[in-house]
C-alpha cells in the first residue's frame, strides 16, 4: 500500500496558499510534490492538497492507497461524504470522484508533528505563488 501524506498551508487567512504532497511506496521509494495553488483559506488548501494526492495517484497508477492528513476537516468530510461547511462542498465532490477511480482509498487524521515533510512542501509551495519581482 503507498502512503501519501497531503498537507496545504496559507500565508494569512486568505492568503497566498500552497499544497504538499509526500508519498512513499512500497519499496522505500518517496516522491515529494509542491503545488502554489494562489489565494484562498487554510482549510481550502487542505482540500486543493488532496485533490492533487488524488490526480497524482491516478497519474501514476498507485491503485491502493492510504492518506495521512493533520486536517481533521479533511478527514471527517471525506469519512462522512459531508462538508459542514458549504464553502468546501464542490472540492468535497471533487476528492469524492477522484477517488472513486482508485481500487482502494484510505484516509486518516495524524498529528502535524507526523506530517512535517508535507508541511515544508506546502511552505515551500507559497513561495512559488511569488514572481520573481515579489521575492
Amino acid at each position: 500500500m503507498i502512503e501519501i501524506y497531503i498537507d496545504g498551508a496559507s500565508a494569512g487567512d486568505p492568503g497566498l496558499s500552497g499544497a504538499g504532497v509526500y508519498v512513499k511506496v512500497g519499496n522505500g521509494t518517496t516522491h515529494s510534490f509542491r503545488f502554489p495553488i494562489g489565494t484562498m483559506s487554510n482549510h481550502e488548501a487542505e482540500f486543493r492538497a488532496l485533490i492533487h494526492g488524488l490526480e497524482l495517484c491516478i497519474e501514476n497508477n498507485w491503485r491502493i492507497v492510504s492518506f495521512r492528513t493533520d486536517s481533521q476537516a479533511v478527514e471527517s468530510a471525506m469519512d462522512k461524504k459531508y462538508a459542514k461547511d458549504k464553502r468546501y462542498t464542490k472540492m468535497l465532490e471533487e476528492a469524492i470522484d477522484l477517488s472513486e477511480k482508485l481500487d482502494l482509498f484510505f484516509i486518516k487524521w495524524i498529528p502535524s508533528k507526523q506530517n512535517k515533510i508535507a508541511d515544508e512542501l506546502a511552505r515551500q509551495a507559497i513561495q512559488l505563488n511569488k514572481s520573481p519581482s515579489d521575492v
